[in-house]
């Protein structure tokens, strides 16, 4: 059974990479970060294409002209003053690039600097990939402009567009950011720090990799990241390093169908994981054997390769330990060990690491989403305290007396405000008198905060995303909420039924085939109601909405009702199936469930903090 269940399971989700979600620093409207005079642009901020890239670097320029602290002249402090930058770019990528062009334009003295080498995240695009700059129909008003269709010719075309804007990088790695006495202080890695009053931070992702520093590293066969293992399905592939990220990229090589010789400077891989150690054993003995690494160790360097991936024959992988590259040419590549030997080679993949960008927002106190923070711990312990005490004290467990005499107490408080609220409560047939009645109850109370939460977070989610299938999602999740798993079972039926509608003929069978009497039928038609809440089982009502299994009590009791046998039934196996046959998974679950509710409106702005895959 156990062997069925895993076969079920790779077959159902594990075969396919589920991928990972990367922390990005947290940022607000056209960049702005927890540090003052600091904006992210680019990759970082959530959305990796092209023309977001140079629409956000050049809408950051834009922002900061708008700033009215900006706008005013620099205090005077003598002759430091010509060393302060108005902008100080760090990255000269797409984004960082469209920003220099923004500032360019605006007269800023401004600075753009650059650890590596320009576009280097397209540069290391494979060989004539296809560039699809979507969307197709955005208009850039500023920054770099994109016509060109593959990678080369984009390359040529963004190098165009920044010399003739007279765009010059200067090279430098940006250790950490200060910000003092607004302005920032950048810390280089050489050299004296360089004042700007305003920063953009337009690294992108990945970070810097490290050199191999050899003659030829420069070709365009040289990469330092993998995007598709099957572009080189029967190449000659060099991987050099031997940490996590050469070997994983050596194994989707191999299993891709290259021939791969991995060369590391150490007789004996000391730095990776054990089994991706074990992976490249297996595959140094035999190409073809299936072999697969589902998480990657970053996906900023190299993809997953799952047996769902592989097609065809495997290649083959040749160690090279104890070797370093010494050359690279054209057409072969030069290892040294003992003696020094030629192989030939089409394509190079320099894997010796990286330094994260988390590391600088980290050392520059810039905040990252999803990372906890002192404060941020002990608001979630409280939050999970106050959880805690909410479902004890509602179902009866050690916090149920905490806050007695409330909510019992409830319809005395009320009849205290006045003898007209007095005889209101006093006969449960007005809406008053009813409310008074509900209000006694503590799930009334919890349901009531539920559906608070999703029409306040609702509402903020609608003034964010300002699309129309947002807007009408979210009206239909606050009205289901609000109506039939809110007031009809706290509110509307019992009003009903202090009003006779379940006493006599159809509603008497409603009555009795949905919300089942507490009490005898003489007491009943006698209007002698029980002091503890509500004659009938109202509750139920939420059943007409939250199918079994999620009202598990409709179904699972000690005495069965038959309306609700038939009504789960229908739900769960036929109205939910035909609704997701109709309208996709989630029909249900993002359209009218509660939990898809709170998931939506809730959810919106918390789920980037969630674990995934």
């Amino acid at each position: 059974m156990a062997g069925l269940l895993a076969r079920y399971t790779h077959w159902l989700h594990t075969q396919w990479p589920a991928g990972t979600v990367e922390k990005l620093p947290l940022s607000g409207e056209n960049g702005v970060t927890n540090l003052p005079g600091v904006r992210v642009v680019g990759d970082l901020t959530g959305i990796p294409l092209l023309k977001f890239s140079s629409f956000t670097g050049a809408r950051a320029v834009r922002a900061i002209l708008r700033e009215p602290e900006f706008q005013k002249p620099a205090d005077g402090r003598g002759k430091l003053e010509s060393e302060l930058l108005d902008l100080a770019i760090i990255g000269g990528g797409v984004a960082g690039v469209s920003a220099a062009i923004e500032a360019k334009k605006a007269g800023l003295r401004f600075v753009v600097l650059e650890a590596t080498a320009l576009f280097s995240t397209v540069v290391n695009f494979p060989k004539e990939k296809p560039i699809y700059t979507y969307p197709t129909e955005m208009k850039l008003e500023g920054g770099l402009q994109f016509t060109a269709g593959v990678k080369e010719a984009l390359l040529e075309e963004m190098e165009a567009q920044r010399h003739q804007a007279g765009i010059e990088p200067t090279p430098g790695r940006v250790e950490r950011i200060e910000a003092t006495g607004g302005e920032s202080v950048l810390h280089l890695a050489e050299g004296t720090p360089l004042r700007a009053r305003r920063v953009i931070v337009a690294i992108g992702r990945s970070g810097n990799f490290r050199k191999l520093a050899v003659p030829g590293e420069e070709l365009a066969k040289v990469y330092n990241r993998l995007f598709d293992p099957k572009e080189f399905a029967s190449k000659n592939a060099l991987v050099v390093g031997g940490g996590d990220s050469a070997l994983e990229t050596a194994i989707a090589l191999t299993s891709a169908g290259a021939h791969v010789t991995l060369s590391y400077r150490r007789k004996e891989f000391s730095r990776a994981k054990p089994e991706n150690v074990a992976k490249i054993e297996t595959l140094a003995q035999n190409g073809d054997a299936e072999v697969e690494v589902e998480r990657p160790s970053s996906e900023r360097v190299n993809p997953a390769m799952t047996r769902g991936l592989q097609r065809g024959q495997g290649g083959s992988l040749q160690l090279a330990l104890g070797t370093e590259v010494t050359r690279i040419e054209p057409a072969q590549i030069l290892l040294r060990s003992e003696t020094e030997a030629a192989l030939p080679n089409d394509v190079v993949f320099t894997m010796l690491g990286r330094e994260a960008p988390l590391d600088f927002f980290r050392r520059s106190g810039l905040r990252i989403a999803g990372e906890g923070t002192p404060s941020g711990w002990l608001a979630l312990g409280a939050f999970l305290a106050f959880c805690i005490f909410v479902y004890f004290w509602k179902s009866g467990g050690f916090a149920e007396t905490w806050l007695d005499p409330w909510p019992g107490n409830m319809s005395v408080i009320v009849s205290s405000l006045g003898s007209w609220f007095e005889a209101q409560v006093a006969d449960r047939s007005t809406l008053l008198g009813t409310l008074a009645v509900s209000l006694r109850s503590r799930s009334f109370y919890y349901t009531l905060a539920y559906s608070v939460a999703i029409v306040a977070f609702g509402i903020g989610r609608m003034r964010r995303r300002k699309t129309p299938y947002v807007t009408l999602q979210t009206t239909v999740l606050i009205a289901v909420q609000m109506i039939p798993l809110f007031l009809l079972p706290e509110v509307i039926l019992p009003y009903l039924g202090y009003n006779g509608a379940f006493d006599h003929g159809i509603g008497r069978t409603i009555g009795d085939n949905l919300f089942e009497s507490y009490i005898p039928e003489a007491q009943y038609l006698a209007r002698e109601w029980p002091d503890w809440g509500h004659p009938r089982a109202y509750w139920r009502a939420y059943g007409f909405v939250l199918a079994w299994p999620l009202m598990v009590y409709n179904v699972f009791t000690d005495a069965p009702i038959l309306w609700w046998l038939l009504i789960s039934f229908f739900q769960t196996f036929v109205i939910i199936p035909l609704l997701i046959w109709r309208w996709g998974k989630g029909a249900y679950c993002g359209w009218i469930c509660s939990c898809g509710a709170l998931a939506e409106t809730m959810g919106d702005q918390q789920r980037h903090k969630m674990p995934h895959g």
